[in-house]
């Protein structure tokens, strides 16, 4: 059985929306988003995707602003996710779960997750017992279809699988950058939900927006591949082509973004022998520049005692790095003056190590914001 009944292989990740101020991840434009949203549904996909600390802790709100209040609720699926990091008792599975509910207005959800899986939110998911209160969701029809999203090596992830049979699908970041990284191990992963049975739902794979701003040696190479092609599809494309895959989350955060990922998702063709032999070139090209492997997701910057902007910074940095050589000025300089206006510099790390044991990456944060500091503080 199809759980995901054949729908289209995009979906729609409420954690990257648009926003009214930049600085403010809670500041989302639901005017913005509800056109969003109905051109998502117009083109005919289904699959929304949110979570309780998305968009700081909004992004359920607004899918009932601009989607279960204005749809009918058998026209579009919803996937919703509890995270070890807010659970600490029995009660507080059903607290979370039952203001989901309300703030959502979903009425129950298509599929569940248990959030940012890995061996020490495993601990606390088998110690709450969140494996059998999942099911009896299940049960009760408050919830489809049940899953956990996993961010872990994959010898963890066999692990999981074999002790838990009754999960039905699990979501793993796929890219292709990560895809032979030993440090993400995406294929490994995926090879594993393969064995188990078990379908893939994809994250991060445009990483963070990192594969939407490749090298300009790549972006040239595509585009003499395939001139009306963006540099997002590629990377789409590339995690929609596995054949377990049943659906890629993609976190659209304007119009332009949406209109361009469902047009070449509407029809889905598989990448080609050619376009995979330009992909696993620009693999080579993006691992020879780019600094700082960091997806954007932000879990570092909830606990950072100086407010520090961590994967922003993290992307100046990639960015500027990737620069021309001898530039007196670029604009990554500027926009890191800018924010440090506002958030605390890169050389304010305390090294509480909050943020990496935070990271779903498992990013080495305290120093490489020496790095940062010295990069752009000291330059």
């Amino acid at each position: 059985m199809d759980i995901f009944n054949n729908a289209k292989k995009l979906g729609f990740g409420l954690m990257r929306l648009p926003l009214t101020d930049p600085n403010d991840a809670g500041s989302i434009d639901i005017g913005q988003t509800r056109q969003m949203v109905d051109t998502f549904l117009e083109r005919g996909f289904t699959y929304f995707d949110t979570a309780w600390m998305y968009c700081a802790f909004k992004s359920e709100n607004a899918v009932k602003e601009a989607l279960t209040s204005r749809h009918p609720r058998d026209s579009f699926t919803l996937a919703d996710k509890l995270h070890a990091g807010f659970i600490h008792t029995l009660e507080d599975r059903d607290k979370i779960f039952n203001t989901q509910l309300e703030k959502t207005g979903a009425g129950y959800f298509d599929y569940y997750l248990l959030h940012d899986m890995g061996a020490e939110h495993y601990e606390i998911y088998k110690k709450l017992d969140c494996f059998t209160w999942l099911q009896q969701k299940k049960e009760q029809g408050m919830v489809r279809h049940i899953g956990f999203s996993f961010h872990d090596h994959a010898d963890l992830l066999d692990r999981i699988l074999t002790e838990h049979p009754e999960v039905e699908f699990v979501q793993l970041q796929i890219n292709y950058l990560d895809w032979d990284s030993e440090g993400v191990q995406s294929r490994k992963c995926y090879e594993v939900a393969e064995k188990h049975g078990k379908p893939v739902i994809v994250m991060e794979p445009v990483k963070g927006g990192t594969l939407a701003k490749v090298p300009r040696a790549v972006e040239e190479m595509f585009k003499a591949h395939a001139p009306e092609a963006s540099v997002p599809s590629w990377a789409i494309r590339f995690a929609a082509s596995k054949p377990n895959v049943k659906i890629v989350l993609s976190g659209m955060s304007d119009m332009a973004q949406l209109l361009d990922n469902t047009g070449y998702m509407q029809d889905f063709r598989p990448l080609d022998a050619g376009e995979e032999a330009c992909v696993e070139k620009a693999v080579s090209i993006i691992n020879a520049n780019i600094a700082v492997p960091c997806t954007g997701c932000s879990y570092c910057t909830e606990g950072c005692p100086m407010h520090i902007a961590i994967p922003r910074y993290f992307s100046l940095y990639n960015t500027d790095l990737q620069e021309l050589p001898g530039k007196d000025w670029t604009p990554q300089r500027e926009y890191y003056d800018n924010l440090t206006k506002e958030f605390g510099k890169a050389s304010a790390c305390i090294a509480c190590g909050q943020c990496e044991g935070a990271c779903p990456q498992h990013l080495p944060i305290i120093e490489t914001l020496k790095k940062v500091a010295q990069h752009f503080e000291n330059a």
